[in-house]
């Protein structure tokens, strides 16, 4: 297909973002690489509109063991060898959209980030913004929500220990859907968001397979919703918190096997996401063939593949020749593990 800038506009990149990526190539992306580009220059994977505010916070402290956006969560020391991993994150579009599954996928995707990192999640908090509660469309959208919180938390076995909730009319069509988890683990035991270094290592798919929802989601998240677009936007992501605990547990033992170099979950912008951001953090590139992808719907494009944001998904990289000790681990814990490479 002809790529253009209304191509690009439909992507929800601009025809300055369209010329520029051009520039950057030196020549026209074609429509996978366009993809790529919508997702990880959204705002909510880069930034591009609040970096510069972003960076004029304090980022690094004495009791810091990690700098601010360093990993993929904070990471503070609380004495006696342990540290206190915590992440807070907003889910408001897809909550607006499917309030049940926006704010469910909204906890199950708060607490990979935390256990990415190598902490077990302990406790879940929230923060909501709704519009007047005497419309119908908020008390429809406070009880999906508040059932897509508790829903997920009790599932995955980690318990809402506070939150806080506010109306007003400002909220009728955006309401704000935050969730915090906050994590324990000892000192010196953290896994990075990271490719490694070494050349040749094998990168993992762990996790659910991958389907067709979700996709698209990092750009829309980034977007404006009207009353008139709200019928636009694409397919909410469906979570599955017995399988995230599953998960949660597998990939706590995986690291105890000295196997793994570094880890990352799948969240917004799906693969594309994190084997880049991997990949930039150990400046090492990466290979991965999404045919050897596992995937729960058939005939998936290269596209959908990359962008898909299903949930209860990792990219790990391993150690090479110590590939049968991850296979193992997720084996034990009936989970894909799947080589993205020939």
């Amino acid at each position: 297909m002809e790529i253009t800038a209304k191509t690009a506009e439909q992507l929800r990149i601009t025809a300055e973002e369209f010329e520029l990526i051009k520039q950057k190539l030196g020549r026209t992306p074609n429509f996978n690489e366009l993809c790529a580009f919508s997702g990880m220059w959204s705002e909510h994977c880069s930034y591009k509109n609040s970096i510069k505010w972003l960076k004029t916070l304090p980022r690094d402290g004495k009791k810091m063991l990690v700098k601010a956006g360093e990993e993929n969560a904070g990471l503070m020391d609380i004495g006696d060898g342990y540290g206190v991993v915590f992440k807070i994150e907003s889910h408001n579009h897809p909550s607006a959209l499917e309030p049940f599954q926006g704010a469910a996928t909204g906890v199950g995707g708060i607490n990979r980030d935390i256990f990415t990192m190598g902490a077990r999640p302990i406790a879940s908090l929230n923060s909501l913004r709704f519009g007047n509660l005497k419309e119908a469309k908020t008390q429809h959208l406070l009880a999906g929500v508040v059932h897509g919180i508790g829903h997920y938390g009790n599932c995955f076995g980690v318990p809402t220990v506070g939150g806080e909730i506010y109306f007003e009319d400002c909220y009728h069509t955006n309401p704000l859907v935050n969730a915090m988890s906050v994590g324990i683990l000892k000192n010196g035991e953290t896994i990075s968001a990271t490719s490694g270094t070494v050349a040749g290592n094998p990168v993992f798919f762990v996790g659910s397979a991958t389907g067709k929802d979700g996709i698209g989601g990092a750009s829309f998240a980034s977007a404006d919703i009207t009353e008139e677009s709200v019928q636009e936007l694409p397919a909410v992501q469906v979570g599955d918190p017995f399988q995230e605990k599953k998960l949660l547990e597998a990939c706590l033992e995986v690291m105890t096997t000295g196997a793994v170099v570094g880890m990352q979950d799948m969240g917004a912008a799906g693969i594309i996401c994190s084997t880049s951001e991997m990949s930039a953090k150990g400046e090492m590139g990466m290979r991965i063939d999404l045919d050897k992808v596992p995937t729960r719907q058939k005939d998936m494009k290269a596209w959908e593949l990359l962008l898909s944001e299903s949930q209860e998904r990792m990219l790990l990289v391993a150690e090479k020749g110590k590939e049968h000790l991850i296979q193992a681990v997720f084996d034990k814990w009936d989970l894909p593990a799947a080589k993205l490479v020939k």
